[in-house]
């Protein structure tokens, strides 16, 4: 159970995935929609996702993770991907519920446990190239999710160019690129994974909170 990042803070971008929008009857952006998580919401491989006892619904959101490696203020696209320090997987738990009752998403997405981030950092040499990315979500080894980096609406150079615009991203810091379509529940005894080639498998039990 090693945590693999310790971030300043986690920015996060929302209906990246036309599919994923359009399941939860949602619009696209027309430029990438971005909300932070905690630092305190981050759990290593193997750790315990807690089910608080004020949502009645969370749900599972597998994604691709990239963890900066250097200070990145107001850059270009190509700069961007020069600070990129590795890639990792990422569940951006969502108490789904309490997102839409409360009209704006800290809540929903900032409770302890709910951002599970692993099992390994790779460096983006070791990946070769980053629109061959493919993330899986799978809940009791069952497929509910699997997206590739082509399908988002904005790649991985342009939302870190797009956040380097509105606040620095410091070295440690942690970008959630999206999930893809296939979110779901989740329940106690349930163990969730997140998956991408090349870099592992992140899994977490899940318990009553």
């Amino acid at each position: 159970m090693t945590r693999v990042v310790a971030p300043s803070k986690i920015v996060c971008v929302g209906r990246n995935y036309a599919e994923h929008a359009h399941e939860l009857g949602n619009p696209m952006p027309r430029e990438p929609l971005i909300f932070l998580k905690p630092p305190s919401a981050v759990i290593g491989d193997g750790e315990p996702i807690a089910l608080p006892p004020q949502s009645q619904r969370v749900e599972h959101e597998g994604e691709i993770a990239v963890v900066i490696g250097a200070r990145l203020t107001r850059v270009s696209e190509p700069q961007a991907l020069n600070g990129i320090a590795g890639i990792t997987c990422a569940n951006d738990v969502t108490a789904r519920d309490l997102q839409k009752t409360d009209g704006q998403w800290t809540r929903a997405k900032g409770f302890d446990t709910f951002c599970p981030v692993g099992p390994r950092v790779v460096p983006i040499n070791d990946l070769g190239d980053l629109t061959q990315l493919e993330v899986r979500c799978r809940v009791n080894g069952r497929l509910r999710q699997q997206g590739k980096a082509t399908d988002m609406a904005f790649p991985i150079p342009m939302v870190l160019s797009y956040i380097s615009h509105i606040m620095t991203l410091e070295p440690g810091d942690l970008v959630l690129t999206g999930t893809p379509a296939g979110v779901g529940p989740l329940v106690a005894g349930d163990v969730v994974e997140v998956e991408i080639s090349g870099v592992g498998v992140l899994r977490n039990p899940v318990v009553a909170g």
